[in-house]
């Protein structure tokens, strides 16, 4: 990744394979990070927490973000409470953040704006 992408070009991309890669430098991480309001570089992943009115919006949430990463194949780690659900991304293979990290980010943003647990 040289310059940061956008949300819509982040939305539009698929991972791919990082196996023998490198993980992004700091600097792109922190410059990357820019069009992602909300989430951070914490501890080696890209995190963010997000809110829900109750444990059923939260769950409906979990459940449509499954999907996307299923079909990605990039698995981050998920802590579900009551009422909010933080996600976390790395890239095992990299030992570190990828570009794959910030393709799911912007993906698991998309599906919270659209509302899915909003009409749980």
């Amino acid at each position: 990744m040289k310059k940061p992408l956008s949300v819509a070009e982040l939305e539009q991309r698929h991972c791919r394979a990082h196996e023998g890669g490198q993980a992004l430098p700091e600097a792109a991480i922190l410059a990357q990070l820019a069009p992602l309001p909300g989430w951070a570089h914490r501890e080696g992943a890209l995190e963010r927490s997000y809110d829900f009115a109750n444990y059923y919006s939260t769950i409906a949430f979990v459940n449509a973000i499954a999907w996307m990463i299923h079909r990605e194949d990039h698995h981050p780690d998920l802590a579900v409470h009551y009422n909010r659900c933080v996600v976390r991304f790395n890239t095992h293979s990299v030992g570190g953040i990828s570009e794959n990290d910030f393709i799911c980010a912007a993906k698991c943003d998309a599906i919270f704006a659209a509302g899915v647990a909003k009409s749980a």
